[in-house]
């Protein structure tokens, strides 16, 4: 088969191309990639050897501009639509799988003026504008927070479940503010990380790469011997030592902690679009699998009594919400058509 993967503009949507692109091509499926010269999608595959094709094309968000940028979004979005239409032709896609994110919006529409099937994978518990519009005319919609036929497992990289375990006692706590880190989440960690070292608890901090002077400086001032990353790749390694997380609920790390069967104490981002931080942070406490409060003064108290509190069972309870091999599963669903 021949399937074109687009969409991006954040890591969150990009790394679901990823794990898509590669089991596609692990059972040898040409892939192509359309993205946006907007956003982070040049970052991730630019320089790709992934994939057959990649494009990206002259396009941004729609949502977040007003009277004549609005006009002017659209219009590239439009152009880009041809600009889709003609790859799709020229590539003789079988299928065009949308991840979400305005730079998925040219090609998914595309696909729909070409009578191309449209697969969509959609991220959040909250389903976004663009998905939402789209979805009545796509062959396939996968959720990992719906129940029924649409249900799929998170694609998660297989080094998460290989190195998960219950926890019972928490030796370590990883804090995770998401790429950019969280200045929220930061203050906090300063805060309870005395309470932390009296109870012989270590921390490993990704604090974000504006915010790591700062916060190696403050755990210095404190005599804390804290592991401090601005950023890194090796957040799964990390994973594997850590006991408890305190974290942002974005979808990637609210499936890779699951998978990892790591407890973790959500404070979902509160400007996120349709407060989907918060919804994806519900189905975990739903399934009695973690806490969650909204950011504001006062969680100290809270944060504490969760780490003194009996993880185990939330633990375990982890890894009944989410198998492996939710990318091979999906692609799989693709090739049955």
């Amino acid at each position: 088969m021949n399937l074109i993967f687009t969409g991006g503009g954040t890591g969150g949507h990009l790394v679901i191309a990823l794990s898509l692109a590669e089991k596609a091509r692990e059972q040898g499926h040409k892939v192509m990639f359309i993205g946006s010269t907007s956003g982070q999608d040049r970052q991730w595959f630019g320089n790709s050897t992934l994939f057959d094709e990649v494009h990206f094309l002259d396009t941004t968000g729609v949502v977040n501009k007003s009277g004549f940028g609005k006009l002017v979004a659209l219009w590239k979005v439009f152009k880009a639509l041809l600009q889709s239409r003609t790859l799709i032709r020229t590539f003789k896609a079988d299928a065009v799988v949308s991840v979400g994110g305005f730079s998925a919006a040219p090609a998914a529409m595309a696909a729909v003026a070409t009578g191309t099937p449209l697969y969509i994978h959609e991220q959040n518990a909250v389903t976004g504008k663009l998905n939402r519009l789209l979805r009545p005319y796509a062959k396939r919609f996968f959720s990992s927070y719906e129940e029924g036929e649409n249900h799929c497992d998170y694609p998660v990289n297989s080094r998460y479940f290989e190195n998960s375990r219950i926890r019972d006692s928490i030796k370590t706590v990883i804090f995770l503010g998401g790429s950019q880190g969280a200045k929220f989440i930061n203050d906090l960690a300063l805060e309870i990380a005395p309470w932390l070292r009296d109870k012989g608890i270590h921390i490993i901090h990704q604090c974000g790469l504006k915010e790591e002077e700062r916060v190696r400086a403050a755990y210095h001032d404190l005599g804390i011997p804290a592991e401090v990353y601005g950023f890194t790749t090796q957040i799964a390694e990390l994973c594997e030592r850590s006991d408890f997380a305190i974290s942002r609920s974005g979808a990637s790390t609210l499936w890779e902690l699951c998978a990892a069967k790591i407890p973790a104490f959500y404070i979902p981002f509160p400007y996120a679009a349709a407060d989907h931080q918060y919804h994806n942070a519900r189905y975990i406490i739903d399934h009695n699998a973690g806490w969650c409060e909204r950011q504001s003064d006062g969680l100290l108290l809270k944060l504490q009594e969760a780490i003194e509190s009996d993880i185990g069972a939330k633990s375990e309870a982890l890894g009944k919400l989410i198998a492996p091999n939710g990318a091979a599963h999906i692609i799989e669903k693709i090739e049955k058509r």
